[in-house]
C-alpha cells in the first residue's frame, strides 16, 4: 500500500500539501490506491477527507506534491473516476432511466446500447418498476443506488465515496453496506471510501488509512483480511473484534495523542470494547 510506483497501484498521492490561506489543510500526504481494492480513510471532521477526494477526483489541484491514475497526473475530472456524495446529486427534474441514462448521452454513446445497459442497471440493483420515479420519490437507499448505476453505467476505473450513508437510518446503512461490497465484490473497481466510522471501515475495506486530526496527515495504514464475501455476520466474529482492537490501539497510539487523538477516540470509539 506505501508503494505508491508498484504496478498494483492505479491511484498514487505522493507528498500532497494542500492549504486555504493560512489553514493548512493537508501536509505531506503520500499512500497507493490498488487494483481491485477497497481503500478507506478514517479520520475526524476538518482533517481534509473531502478535500483530498476533490484532488483525486481532479476537481481541485494540490499545492505541493501529485497525484497520479495509473502513473499520469490527473490535471481535471474525468469519467474514469466517479464520485459519491454525502448529500444526493441526483438531477431532480428527471427520473431514474433519465438520471441513468445521462452519462451516456452526454458522452454520445450508441442510443441501443445505452438503453440496454441502464435497463440491465435498474433491474441489478432492484430499481426495476422505479423508472418513471423523480429522487424525491425514491427512499434515501434506492437514492443511493440510483446514483451508483449512474456513474458505474460510465465504467469509472475508480469510484470515491465521501461519508455516502451518513444520515441513512441504522438498517439502511447496514443494508447499503452490505450491497457495496456485494457490487465491488462483483466489478473489482477499486473503491476509495471516506468514513468516520471504524465498524463500517473493517467490515467494508482491504486497506484503512488513518488521519491525524488537521492538517491531515497519514498516521497508520492498516490491513483487513477477512474473507470475501463479506456479509454482516461478520461483525460479531472475533477476528473482526480483533481488527477492531488494533484500530482502537492505533486511535490511542502516541501520535494520534499529540496530534489530538482523544477527540477522535470520542468521535470515532463509542463502541471501544476491551
Amino acid at each position: 500500500m506505501n508503494k505508491i510506483k508498484d504496478k498494483n497501484v492505479i491511484i498514487g498521492v505522493e507528498n500532497v500539501y494542500k492549504a486555504y490561506g493560512d489553514k493548512k489543510v493537508l501536509e505531506n500526504v503520500s499512500f497507493g490506491i490498488e487494483k481491485e481494492k477497497f481503500t478507506c480513510v478514517v479520520g475526524p471532521s476538518g482533517c481534509g477527507k473531502t478535500i483530498l477526494v476533490y484532488l483525486i477526483a481532479g476537481y481541485e489541484a494540490p499545492d505541493k506534491g501529485r497525484i497520479t491514475i495509473n502513473g499520469e497526473p490527473i490535471m481535471r475530472p474525468g469519467s474514469d473516476r466517479l464520485v459519491v456524495f454525502q448529500e444526493t446529486e441526483l438531477f431532480y427534474c428527471m427520473n431514474l432511466w433519465d438520471n441513468t441514462m445521462f452519462g451516456p448521452l452526454a458522452q454520445n454513446k450508441d442510443l441501443e446500447d445505452s438503453i440496454k445497459d441502464t435497463k440491465w442497471w435498474i433491474d441489478r440493483v432492484g430499481l426495476e418498476g422505479f423508472e418513471d420515479k423523480f429522487s424525491l420519490q425514491l427512499s434515501g437507499g434506492m437514492q443511493r443506488r440510483a446514483e451508483l448505476i449512474r456513474g458505474l453505467i460510465n465504467r469509472p476505473k475508480v469510484m470515491l465515496m465521501d461519508e455516502p450513508f451518513r444520515g441513512l437510518d441504522a438498517l439502511t446503512k447496514q443494508f447499503m453496506q452490505e450491497y457495496t461490497n456485494d457490487l465491488f465484490e462483483e466489478l473489482h473497481i477499486p473503491i476509495f471510501f471516506i468514513t468516520t466510522e471504524i465498524e463500517e471501515a473493517i467490515f467494508l475495506s482491504d486497506t484503512i488509512i488513518f488521519f491525524t486530526p488537521g492538517p491531515g496527515k497519514v498516521a497508520k495504514i492498516m490491513n483487513i483480511d477477512l474473507p470475501r464475501p463479506r456479509k454482516l455476520e461478520m461483525i460479531i466474529t472475533a477476528q473482526f473484534f480483533e481488527y477492531k482492537r488494533e484500530a482502537i490501539n492505533i486511535l490511542y497510539s502516541k501520535e494520534m495523542m499529540e496530534e489530538g487523538g482523544w477527540e477522535i477516540v470520542r468521535k470515532l470509539g463509542k463502541e471501544v470494547i476491551g
